[in-house]
C-alpha cells in the first residue's frame, strides 16, 4: 500500500514538471542556455542628467554577473552584445506640502530603449522601445533625501527589468 502511495506520488511530481518552460512547471535554467557571455558598452545618453548612463551600465553588469549565467566580456569575446540608450529624465510633483508649496514627494522618471543582439547571426535576442522605470524620492524636510536618491533607485530598478527581459521566452 505504501509502495503504491510512493509511486502514485513520484509519478504525479514528475508529470507536473516539464524540461519546457512554456509548458509548465520547470527546473531548468531561465536564461537562454546556448549564450555564454555578454558585451555591455557604455549605454548612450539623449538626456540632459549627466553621467546616469554611467551609473545605468554599472548596475546592468552587476546584475547580469549576479543573476544570470552569462559572463561579461568585451565585443571580440562575447557572444551577445547589449546596447541602450536613455532618453529622457524626467522629474515629477506627487505631492506639496500645504504651507511652504515645497515639494514632498517626486518620481524620477527613466524612458530608454535598449536592444541585446546575438553576434554570431546578427538577429535581435530582445529589445525594447520606450521602456520605463520611476522611483520615489522625498526632497522636503525631514527626509531630505538628495536626487542622487532618486537617481539610484531607479537605476537600480531599470537594471532589474533590463536583467528580467534577457530571460528565455515563456
Amino acid at each position: 500500500m505504501i509502495r503504491i502511495l510512493l509511486l502514485t506520488c513520484i509519478a504525479i511530481a514528475c508529470a507536473g514538471c516539464s524540461n519546457d518552460p512554456t509548458m509548465g512547471y520547470s527546473s531548468s535554467s531561465l536564461y537562454a542556455t546556448q549564450f555564454k557571455s555578454v558585451s555591455i558598452p557604455i549605454f548612450g545618453n539623449e538626456s540632459m542628467e549627466r553621467e546616469i548612463e554611467f551609473m545605468l551600465t554599472d548596475a546592468v553588469i552587476k546584475e547580469v554577473e549576479a543573476r544570470t549565467p552569462y559572463q561579461i566580456s568585451s565585443d571580440q569575446y562575447a557572444d551577445t552584445t547589449l546596447t541602450g540608450t536613455i532618453q529622457s529624465v524626467t522629474l515629477k510633483t506627487i505631492s506639496q506640502s500645504q504651507t511652504t508649496r515645497l515639494d514632498n514627494e517626486m518620481l524620477i522618471i527613466v524612458v530608454m530603449d535598449f536592444e541585446w543582439t546575438d553576434l554570431t547571426s546578427g538577429r535581435r535576442i530582445v529589445g525594447r522601445k520606450n521602456f520605463t522605470a520611476s522611483a520615489l524620492f522625498i526632497p522636503s524636510a525631514p527626509s531630505s533625501e538628495p536626487i542622487e536618491m532618486g537617481k539610484f533607485a531607479v537605476v537600480q530598478l531599470l537594471a532589474s527589468d533590463i536583467v528580467d527581459q534577457m530571460q528565455a521566452s515563456w
